[in-house]
């Protein structure tokens, strides 16, 4: 798989670390329920399709990055710059 990052073009995916879902947000800090905290922290879903993903470019710029995928076919849709996204505040 070959992820364009938009800082140095296109890379082999191992140059990149996948961190996650890129939709979760961050329960506020002290003012939030244990239960929030662990569902933020323990609870995903895995989807099957169009899935939007935190991914960290540590072998190349050092960007975060949101990758729209297909995690059937893992054809690539979109690559974002994190901080550019409404995901950007969890990066």
């Amino acid at each position: 798989m070959r992820i364009t990052c938009p800082y140095c073009g296109a890379r082999d995916a191992q140059e990149f670390s996948y961190l996650g879902d890129a939709n979760p947000q961050r329960p506020d800090g002290m003012n939030a329920t244990e239960a929030a905290m662990h569902d933020y922290v323990h609870l995903r879903d895995n989807p099957a399709g169009r899935h939007r993903e935190l991914w960290y470019h540590g072998a190349g710029c050092h960007a975060w990055l949101v990758v729209t995928r297909d995690t059937r076919t893992h054809a690539i849709e979109a690559v974002d710059v994190a901080k550019k996204t409404k995901a950007g505040a969890a990066a």
